[in-house]
């Protein structure tokens, strides 16, 4: 049996797909209305009942073991909450729905600070959020992690100049300070506690959330860090046959070239904020050169059934998309070339059809061929994020046309 968990308005029961033949706002209040549900999804089948934590999956299984943390210890232990990062999911889709909805700030302050604050750990200094919770045996603290959280406060600073957010951003850059050194020309390391490598997934946005802040206060000194770990990404870890990033460097300077959707796409983003801040066009080149190859090597041709062809997002790691979405339409804003947005776009309206449960869940892949019996947190949330971020995309677009 169907479960009608979400019941729709118009606006979104009348776009199969987003078309030019629909109004910006309709489409804007579609993918808000779209994010929404999305979030309600997680608290109806991930919350649970003593706190505003949220379970890692959907089924919840206690012996889950998570395959991204660097202690293989901490890793095999069983967890009744979520790690993190997939935590950290809400955080990002609640901010992006506040930029069209500021009145879903009721829910971040509710649920999402709440729940994000059970993290924090003042145990060890600088304070930073631990990757898993400060009340349980110490965890691994991740400068990636923290990052990402940093951005997230900073765009909530810039939207509401509520100086909690901006505090707290502040708070967590002097964390991701203290991992950065000399070795291997500068760069911020990936983990506190496992400091092997340093990585494009904490440099990448590292200069993304140097850059906002900047923009937050004016401080030149964000300025001069947001554009050194740029060159020093740029220079150490971009593949110079396709402006595409590899994953990190060892200290012994071995790379591993993995390439990932949310390392490129911080990249883009990084660069147009460059050339957003300081007008210079070299910033604005690389940018399109990394979404053009990001085109190319992260979206795959799809046919619908009524047999129209398009681009879509490859099935993989969600989250990874939504970060680098982010990195399109920081692009998209400066140079309005729309490519990269509607295949954004018709990926989440595919992804809608065909991917989505009856409990209102997302599969790993926006077409729909491939399902996951188990559902992810953090896929959850990045489809809440990217289709609020495709709303903030209307809204920008309405405004601009005004």
């Amino acid at each position: 049996m169907k479960l009608n968990l979400f019941p729709l308005g118009p606006a979104l029961c009348a776009l199969a797909v987003a078309s030019c033949s629909a109004g910006t706002a309709d489409l804007q209040d579609a993918y808000l209305e779209k994010a929404e549900a999305t979030m309600q999804a997680i608290y109806t089948f991930y919350s649970v009942e003593e706190n505003c934590l949220l379970r890692e999956n959907y089924p919840f299984d206690d012996g889950y073991k998570a395959g991204y943390l660097a202690s293989e210890e901490q890793a095999s232990r069983p967890n009744p909450y979520s790690y993190l990062w997939p935590f950290s999911g809400t955080l990002s889709a609640a901010a992006a729905i506040m930029e069209s909805d500021p009145s879903y700030e009721d829910t971040l302050t509710r649920r999402v600070l709440p729940g994000l604050q059970e993290y924090y750990d003042t145990v060890r200094e600088p304070a930073a959020y631990s990757s898993y919770i400060s009340s349980a045996p110490l965890s691994d603290r991740f400068y990636d992690d923290n990052v990402w959280l940093g951005i997230d406060f900073t765009d909530l600073y810039l939207m509401t100049e509520s100086k909690q957010y901006l505090d707290k951003a502040e708070l967590i850059w002097k964390f991701i300070e203290s991992g950065m050194d000399d070795r291997l020309g500068g760069g911020i390391y990936w983990c506190e506690q496992k400091k092997g490598s340093k990585n494009t997934c904490s440099n990448a946005p590292g200069s993304v959330f140097a850059l906002k802040l900047y923009k937050a206060t004016g401080n030149q000194h964000y300025l001069d860090q947001g554009k050194a770990l740029y060159e020093w990404t740029r220079n150490t870890l971009m593949d110079s046959t396709d402006f595409l990033y590899f994953d990190n460097i060892s200290l012994t300077g071995r790379i591993q070239t993995w390439k990932f959707a949310y390392n490129s796409g911080q990249m883009i983003q990084a660069g147009a904020l460059l050339y957003g801040i300081t007008g210079d066009e070299s910033y604005l080149t690389e940018a399109r050169r990394t979404a053009e190859s990001c085109y190319d090597y992260f979206f795959e041709e799809y046919t619908s059934e009524d047999g129209t062809s398009f681009r879509i997002l490859k099935s993989g790691n969600t989250w990874f998309n939504a970060v680098m979405v982010r990195g399109l339409a920081e692009l998209y804003k400066v140079d309005g070339n729309r490519t990269y947005i509607d295949a954004v776009m018709k990926s989440l309206e595919t992804a809608w059809e065909k991917s989505r449960t009856e409990e209102g869940l997302f599969n790993d892949d926006c077409s729909g061929r491939k399902t996951n019996e188990t559902k992810w947190l953090l896929v959850q949330g990045a489809m809440a994020e990217m289709y609020a971020r495709m709303a903030g995309i209307c809204a920008y677009d309405e405004n601009r046309n005004r």
